[in-house]
């Protein structure tokens, strides 16, 4: 696995009529590293991450995939190294069956029949997509049609994945598999990008939150410390986990300025 290092210098986005989305942010993502981008609808977030992969190129600055400028380069080029599952699958499915839509990536970087063939069966039991392999994804429900388009990313293993809100409208089996995709994906080294208003997931499957509030990066830190951070809270309107507020309320975590994130943190504060 090639190490691809995403640095923003200096990004701004203003779009052509005139909106300005995303000013003066600079980061730089390590490879493995596993971040959610956090904010209110129209701070910025989407727009952001979109650059990561060249949909969106800087109309200030620049953004560096490796050692590529996507000013410069393709997003084809650029999708080989960063996968983008959009929110919405119907901006991404186009195949007749979910075995094509797993497929289509596979055969366009250059594998073999036989190995498509194992990796799909491979990625479908991992999503629980083997009983729908035969069918177009458009007679699936949304959050189905969503794991699927989840799904046909992952399979081509590009070394960075961006999830853009990949919780929205799935039921608890459907997370469970998100989750577990995540923790699969970071085992393997893998930088995972994680677009949420899921204050949960990103409290405990990611280790490190940007936070974009009216176009620009206020806050880049770990869940932790966001959440035990009042000024970011109030200025951004997000809400902790339940579990972070109750342990607040009664005292948890309070002497390291580091917010409870699960039951188990709070279990541990409590022995201590």
């Amino acid at each position: 696995m090639n190490e691809t290092k995403i640095v923003c210098n200096s990004l701004g986005h203003t779009y052509p009529n005139g909106v300005e989305a995303v000013r003066d942010v600079n980061v730089s993502i390590e490879q493995g590293e596993v971040i959610s981008v956090v904010g209110q609808n129209g701070s910025g977030k989407t727009t952001l991450v979109k650059h990561f992969n060249g949909l969106l190129k800087p109309t200030e600055g620049n953004v560096m995939i490796g050692d590529l400028d996507t000013l410069e380069n393709a997003v084809g080029l650029l999708a080989r190294s960063v996968g983008y599952v959009f929110q919405n699958p119907n901006h991404q499915i186009f195949a007749a069956s979910v075995k094509e839509e797993l497929s289509f990536g596979l055969k366009n970087i250059g594998l073999e029949q036989d190995e498509i063939e194992k990796k799909v069966g491979e990625i479908a039991e991992d999503f629980l997509l083997t009983e729908y392999l035969d069918l177009n994804p458009y007679r699936l429900g949304f959050s189905l049609r969503k794991t699927v388009g989840m799904a046909s990313i992952i399979a081509m293993e590009p070394d960075v994945i961006i999830l853009d809100e990949p919780t929205t409208g799935q039921d608890f089996l459907g997370v469970k598999a998100i989750r577990d995709s995540i923790h699969k994906l970071s085992a393997q080294g893998k930088t995972v990008i994680v677009v949420s208003h899921d204050m949960p997931l990103v409290a405990e499957e990611t280790n490190r939150v940007l936070v974009m509030c009216e176009t620009e990066l206020i806050f880049d830190d770990s869940p932790a410390k966001l959440f035990a951070n009042d000024e970011i809270l109030n200025k951004t309107n997000l809400l902790p986990p339940q579990i972070s507020s109750f342990a607040t309320k009664v005292g948890l975590g309070k002497s390291s300025k580091d917010a409870v994130l699960s039951v188990e943190d709070a279990l541990r504060s409590i022995k201590k």
